[in-house]
């Protein structure tokens, strides 16, 4: 597959899944690439130069916040994340939109112009 239409695909995707990510609970950011590597089984691999800034614009979107742990004697300082009340409602929305476009765009892959 050619990677420049892979990338732009993708690229389009990630603040959803960050986002739904983050709704089950607060997630640091190694946290997020571990987890969304996992659960795509191995789909969707992110650089921290590709999460920090889709972290970044949520956050001054106020979709969510972010708050340093404390460290302990055993653990350094990690920043977390957490989704706020608009950003589960701005999930909402986005996932209706992702539905409603999937159906479509399957839609017009299905057709059979042959006939």
């Amino acid at each position: 597959m050619n990677d420049k239409y892979e990338r732009q695909i993708k690229k389009g995707v990630f603040e959803i899944l960050v986002l739904k990510l983050l709704s089950e609970k607060e997630k640091y950011g190694y946290q997020l690439i571990s987890e969304l590597k996992d659960k795509s089984r191995g789909a969707f691999t992110l650089k921290e130069g590709t999460l920090y800034p889709i972290l970044y614009r949520l956050e001054e979107d106020k979709l969510v916040t972010s708050k340093w742990s404390i460290p302990s004697k055993r653990t350094i300082s990690k920043k977390y994340y957490y989704i706020t009340e608009e950003g589960l409602n701005v999930l909402q929305e986005l996932i209706d939109l992702w539905n409603m476009f999937d159906e479509n765009v399957n839609q017009i892959l299905q057709e059979d112009y042959g006939e």
